[in-house]
């Protein structure tokens, strides 16, 4: 899990206050296509908020959840407030290959 400073924590929970979650996790918990639709949505946007169904908290709880989902993308966890969570990741420069590129 990456790091992350007390402004910038700050900054994008201003960010994101108005919107709504954009990826929500269901009963069936954290399954790989929800991580890959962080990847993707982290790739475009840098920031994501993510709602937890409250059927997908019988096995473990929202603050798990929310650190694994973190740690499998390599993001920083922002915020965990109730069932809704905050992750930040800086963009990544898309690798060039250098043997294809000569």
């Amino acid at each position: 899990m990456s790091k992350i400073t007390t402004k910038m924590k700050r900054h994008v929970r201003h960010e994101l206050k108005e919107e709504g979650p954009t990826i929500w996790v269901g009963k069936e918990g954290l399954k790989p296509s929800v991580v890959a639709e962080v990847e993707k949505q982290l790739q475009r946007e840098k920031m994501v908020k993510i709602r937890i169904l409250r059927s997908a908290l019988a096995e473990e709880t929202a603050k798990a959840i929310a650190t694994r989902t973190a740690d499998q993308v390599g993001a920083a966890l922002v915020e965990v407030r109730g069932h809704v969570f905050i992750i930040y990741r800086r963009r990544r420069k898309p690798t060039v290959d250098k043997s294809v590129a000569k």
